[in-house]
């Protein structure tokens, strides 16, 4: 009997189990676009010139995928006449690319309706009109790779939007950092395409410092492999850090220099050149990038010189 008791509460016990962990699961919290409605205050856009729409301090990656309550557009003070004056297509949409913040990349193309771009500017998530799927997309709600929305530019038709932003992850749906990684020449014998998603770095459409970024890690690499000759300046930098610190410290006294004495632009041009060049290589062998450096630099926009030193951690001793 004593057996028969204790079995009989042991399958009760499960029976609890189950249906408490059925009841969580039925309480998962939904994406934004199934959420209930949440009220909030009617609010103003931000009035500012050169058709630019900046936001406040984005919320953390960890908010990203949270609900977010989108108002209609005739609820936000500004929105109809801001939608009403753009020229979407015949389809009702516009061109829309993206762009990184600090590195100036170009990530991704797509098309945005009213509705998208009502959502963007107030979710700053970047959000599109799909034409695959016929209706709203925004991106990262099934991959993880949201996209931050930090200022959104009309073009002089008022045709196009770039969303200038900030990405969490790759942009194209390849894996690829951004989505245009082939490039076209042409040469004697005609025009060649060359690059593909797994190699876009290779490829990519990069400033003049990201390009330069890329020669000086290949050169790293090219240091792992045997070779014949003399090495280059840069490998040889990358062979001896005290040369490069060496290097640093002589191109920046150089380039004050050229203000002390008054040596002309130019000059000061070629000096900051070699200081920013000998700089990356220093970079590079610590392991930082220009985007990190670029990113910090922005974390200071707008920040007094004397407040943000002030608030750096003691160098240790």
């Amino acid at each position: 009997i004593n057996f028969a008791n204790f079995f009989i509460m042991q399958l009760s016990s499960l029976s609890k189990t189950q249906s408490i962990g059925a009841s969580r699961q039925t309480t998962t919290p939904s994406c934004s676009c199934t959420s209930a409605p949440v009220p909030l205050p009617k609010h103003r856009m931000p009035s500012l010139p050169a058709r630019r729409i900046s936001f406040p301090k984005l919320p953390s990656v960890a908010s990203a995928a949270a609900p977010a309550h989108v108002q209609p557009e005739t609820d936000v003070i500004g929105m109809p006449q801001f939608l009403g004056n753009l020229k979407f297509n015949q389809d009702g949409l516009v061109a829309v690319i993206v762009q990184h913040i600090d590195t100036g990349e170009v990530l991704m193309q797509a098309f945005a309706d009213r509705a998208a771009l009502n959502e963007t500017l107030q979710t700053r998530l970047a959000t599109f009109y799909s034409r695959s799927r016929k209706g709203r997309w925004c991106k990262g709600e099934t991959s993880g790779a949201f996209i931050h929305v930090h200022k959104v530019f009309v073009d002089c038709d008022r045709d196009s939007i770039i969303y200038l932003s900030d990405p969490i992850g790759p942009s194209c749906h390849t894996g690829a950092r951004t989505c245009w990684f082939s490039e076209t020449s042409l040469g004697t014998d005609g025009v060649h395409e060359t690059g593909d998603h797994t190699h876009h770095a290779d490829h990519a459409p990069q400033t003049t410092l990201l390009s330069l970024e890329q020669t000086i890690a290949k050169r790293r690499d090219a240091m792992q492999q045997p070779s014949e000759g003399k090495p280059s300046w840069t490998a040889r930098l990358l062979g001896n850090p005290e040369l490069a610190c060496k290097k640093v410290r002589e191109e920046a006294g150089e380039l004050c220099q050229t203000l002390e004495k008054s040596e002309g632009k130019e000059r000061a041009a070629s000096e900051m050149a070699d200081l920013l060049y000998h700089a990356m290589v220093l970079l590079n062998l610590q392991g930082v990038t220009m985007e990190e450096v670029l990113r910090e630099l922005r974390r200071r926009e707008g920040v007094s010189g004397v407040v943000e030193k002030a608030s750096r951690q003691t160098k240790p001793q």
